[in-house]
């Protein structure tokens, strides 16, 4: 498994806060059957600033502790970056990192809202064929409120990555009913931890794959699964299955049921 969006670079930001809590991480990781791990400290979100020299150091760090202590994890580079006004400027001047060696980068939006500038921050970097992947849009409360504001930023190229806590309930009910309604209506293309904390804000990554298995069918785990591969590999992301089939044939389930009084 790869998993595309952590916090696991130690003392930077909220996640691992120092070298023993990141081998630490790192240790749960490969147990769980993780093998990639892109290390996204939070950048720009007015608490937190990590430039992109830092994340490569520590990542190199990380990196070689890993091979001493034959941890079988790979890290790559990458930033949770909050959306700001000189965002394309920022990127231009190579202030921000992408996703690995990839055309992939991470994009935070503040949780009550959908900032303006986002519908130009996608279409501008896509023109620079980069491709804005959204993080956890199911905590957004815009998004929640309002699903076709995510599929507007779809339509113009943006990906969006869910939180395998949210997936499973970690953060209410309220959060993991819209994690599924963006699921179903094809707003979501990677599966990922978010991970901060082994206690309260762990992986989970294999418990979110059996349960989007159970829920939507293993073809759109294995969907999933390759688009967070192919961000590691940076190829394009596969193409989706779909639900039609399957909701097809539950709502004629259900009729004949209402038929028979079962």
């Amino acid at each position: 498994m790869i998993d595309i969006h952590t916090h696991i670079l130690p003392g930077i930001d909220d996640g691992a806060a120092d070298w023993d809590y990141s081998i630490k991480l790192a240790r749960a990781a490969a147990a769980e059957g993780i093998t990639g791990i892109v290390a996204t400290p939070h950048h720009y979100d007015g608490k937190y600033s990590n430039d992109a020299n830092t994340v490569r150091e520590l990542t190199t760090e990380l990196n070689n502790k890993l091979t001493e202590l034959d941890i079988p994890l790979k890290i790559q580079t990458g930033q949770e970056i909050r959306v700001h006004s000189e965002f394309l400027s920022n990127w231009q001047s190579g202030k921000l990192l992408p996703m690995g060696d990839s055309s992939y980068v991470l994009i935070e939006m503040p949780s009550s809202q959908i900032p303006k500038s986002m519908e130009q921050i996608v279409y501008e970097l896509r023109l620079l064929g980069v491709s804005t992947v959204i993080a956890h849009p199911e905590r957004n409360a815009e998004v929640v409120q309002n699903p076709d504001r995510l599929a507007e930023l779809v339509e113009l190229g943006a990906y969006a990555q869910v939180t395998t806590h949210s997936l499973l309930g970690g953060f209410g009910r309220g959060i993991e009913k819209a994690s599924w309604t963006l699921c179903r209506r094809g707003l979501i293309h990677i599966v990922a931890s978010d991970a901060h904390h082994l206690e309260w804000r762990g992986f989970r990554m294999k418990d979110a794959y059996e349960r989007v298995e159970a829920e939507l069918g293993p073809a759109w785990r294995r969907y999933f699964e390759r688009n967070a591969q192919a961000i590691w590999d940076g190829r394009d992301l596969t193409d989706q299955p779909t639900l039609i089939q399957q909701t097809a044939k539950a709502a004629g389930w259900g009729k004949i049921k209402a038929l028979f009084g079962k």
